[in-house]
Formats: C-alpha cells, structure tokens, sequence
C-alpha cells in the first residue's frame, strides 16, 4: 500500500485529491496538510511513502518545505496549478522527484504516484521544456561528460522513469550489473541521486 499525503491550502482541492486515491486499490491517503510547515511536520510524524505539495502556501511555501525536507524517505511531487516554469528547476534541484500541474488527467497522477513511489521520476511536458529553455535549469548538474555506450543507455532509460529491475530487462543484464553501472553513472556525473542524473539527461537531450 502507497502511503500518501497531501499538502495543499485549499480544502476542496484537498478533499477531491483524496476521494480519487482513496478509490486505488493500492494507495491511501494517511493525511492531510493545509500550509507547509504542516506537511514537514506530517512527514516527520508519518513518514508517508509520498508527498503530493503545492507550491504556494501559507506559513512556508513548497519549496521552503521541499528545502526542509531534504534527505527524508517520502518522494515528492509538485502538484501546482501555477504556471511560472521558472519554479521548475528550483523544485527539481530542492529534491522533488516530479513536477505535475494541476490540470493532469486523473489517471495520470495515479500512475505518477506508482511511478514516483518506485523510484521514477517524472516531469509534466511543460515542466521538462521549462528546464529545457532555462538557462539554469541544470545549475550545480555538470555538462557532458564522457560515458561509455552502455552507460548512455543506463542514463537514457533511467530518464524514461525505469527501474533497476526494468533497466536490467530491457538491456538483457543482472540487476546487479545495472546497480553498477548505476552507481558508475552517478559518479561520473558527480550527482547524488537518479533525480539529478534524469535532470542532467533531460538537460543535455540523452532522455
């Protein structure tokens, strides 16, 4: 069962949220946050699976609460309905695991949930161009550097929200060999995680 908590200052935002994860076979919704201080302090208490977060808040914004939230197990996504793209690196690089509007289709935010809880990472097509078109959008992921074939591989199915278990199908290896390649990968880029390395494989076209 996909543990979720839902931070938004609007109720009926909230409550609709709700109802709909609620019908999922898998997924329950364990509580809800209406400002941000709340979802940090929810998240401390409950360890949720995953955090849904707006981005305008009261008390302490999504990403004032994102900055917080660094290092916590509970994956991340921002669910907004504000259209500035310029919050997209920002959110990205604070440790959100995706970035969603608020307009997504049902169905969609549903495997987003699955999908963020598995280790994937997902942006909304307006948000990947965003960090596409910014100039910084990338800021602190370094430029090219050299990977080997099967490493390009790696990173590119990485970018596509794969698995280890699911890189490891489709390139016909261990898991354990991808777990190498994967850490390999890392460090070349000199990222710490997969989110950052999906962020440098949007940012240099290897997605």
């Amino acid at each position: 069962m996909i543990r979720v908590l839902i931070a938004d200052d609007h109720p009926v935002v909230r409550q609709g949220l709700r109802t709909f994860l609620d019908l999922q076979d898998d997924i329950t919704v364990v509580a809800e946050a209406g400002d941000g201080a709340q979802a940090v302090e929810l998240v401390g208490e409950l360890c949720p699976d995953v955090l849904l977060l707006d981005l305008k808040m009261p008390v302490l914004d999504g990403l004032g609460a994102l900055e917080r939230l660094t290092g916590t197990a509970t994956r991340i996504v921002v669910l907004t309905s504000v259209s500035d793209r310029s919050d997209v690196g920002p959110a990205m690089r604070a440790g959100a695991s995706g970035f969603l509007y608020k307009d997504v289709d049902p169905s969609a935010l549903v495997q987003a949930v699955r999908a963020v809880h598995g280790g994937q990472v997902l942006l909304a097509p307006e948000a990947a161009e965003a960090m596409l078109a910014s100039p910084d959008g990338a800021s602190g992921v370094p430029g090219p550097v050299p990977l080997t074939e099967r490493e390009r591989e790696v990173l590119a199915l990485i970018a596509a929200g794969r698995s280890n278990r699911e890189i490891a199908r489709s390139l016909a290896v261990a898991e354990k060999t991808v777990k190498t390649h994967v850490s390999s990968v890392l460090m070349k880029l000199g990222v710490q995680d997969r989110t950052q390395a999906a962020l440098y494989a949007v940012r240099h076209g290897l997605g």
